[in-house]
């Protein structure tokens, strides 16, 4: 099969097509061919060295981890699948992950496309949704009738974090540049924040929720606009600054994703009836220099939605 690989660390160049050997399915596998995957952060960041201390991989390493496609192998131990499904997942953290034509995957992981689903809107939903249901619910504890401020509602986490919140019968606020405000007014966004000529901390007060996809003097700034002593941030990207939280008497998390298959499946539930979709912001073909130039767009920080790579 073909596969972009790296075998150092370093820039997008690192990224090679090569001819890889076809995976086999273990007993409690499946193996996917793959009809899209999409770019992540988390990505270009393994790429680039930055978390090889936090997650050791051997080389020769396929990077990536959303996956879309239709299973063509089961192993002995899998029961629920079967040869012919249309199948999504995020897979588990190895070497093997999703820049080839074929993927194993740990059946656990797996959730069903709808028909109305395609391949390129399941292959957006695995990494940023469950990132934003979980940083909402799961450790946000967000509830119908509360207000949340979402920092960075453009990006791919941020955008299914809006619909998820409105969903529930939040008040939704987030921040997103001048040209990006239709959009995340169209997703359910009640207030708009032009983060390049606004402050946060001059137009809020007494706000729940911060889901912080952005990190940095973003951060810091929101950490005055939380109610004090019921307020709680989450966070994707670590601690700006040391003692915030304490300084404003409020909850902090900075978290990890947590991979799940039912919360997947919840999710495309939503999609299917219509409830929620998944922003596409850039596609590009699975080729050397697609995921050179996919690489490239999400290492900007201002990619729209989800980079989505077809097969």
């Amino acid at each position: 099969m073909k596969a972009v690989i790296i075998e150092n660390y370093g820039g997008k160049e690192e990224m090679k097509m090569v001819e890889f050997p076809m995976p086999k399915a273990a007993a409690n596998q499946v193996v996917i061919k793959e009809e899209a995957t999409s770019i992540n952060p988390v990505d270009w960041k393994t790429r680039e060295g930055y978390l090889q201390e936090v997650v050791p991989l051997e080389f020769p390493i396929i990077l990536g981890s959303d996956v879309a496609g239709t299973i063509i192998e089961v192993g002995s131990d899998v029961m629920d699948w079967k040869v012919g499904d249309r199948v999504f997942a995020q897979t588990a953290m190895t070497s093997f992950g999703t820049y080839g034509e074929y993927v194993p995957v740990e059946a656990n992981l797996i959730a069903k496309i709808p028909s109305n689903v395609s391949f390129s809107e399941a292959a957006a939903i695995p990494l940023a949704a469950l990132m934003a249901w979980q940083g909402l619910f799961d450790y946000g504890h967000l509830k119908k009738g509360e207000t949340v401020l979402i920092l960075g509602g453009a990006g791919g986490i941020g955008t299914y974090a809006i619909q998820f919140a409105k969903e529930i019968g939040a008040k939704v606020l987030t921040t997103a540049s001048k040209k990006n405000h239709e959009l995340v007014t169209s997703l359910g966004a009640d207030q708009v924040i032009d983060y390049r000529s606004e402050k946060v901390s001059d137009l809020l007060e007494d706000v729940d929720l911060v889901f912080d996809t952005i990190g940095g003097a973003a951060q810091k700034e929101a950490f005055s606009v939380l109610k004090p002593k019921t307020g709680r941030m989450i966070t994707i990207v670590g601690l700006a600054e040391e003692g915030l939280a304490e300084k404003q008497d409020v909850y902090f998390e900075s978290i990890f994703l947590k991979q799940n298959a039912a919360q997947l499946t919840e999710v495309v539930k939503l999609i299917e009836a219509g409830k929620v979709k998944s922003v596409i912001g850039a596609t590009f073909p699975f080729s050397e220099k697609g995921l050179q130039d996919a690489h490239e767009l999400s290492a900007t920080g201002h990619a729209i939605g989800k980079i989505i790579v077809e097969f």
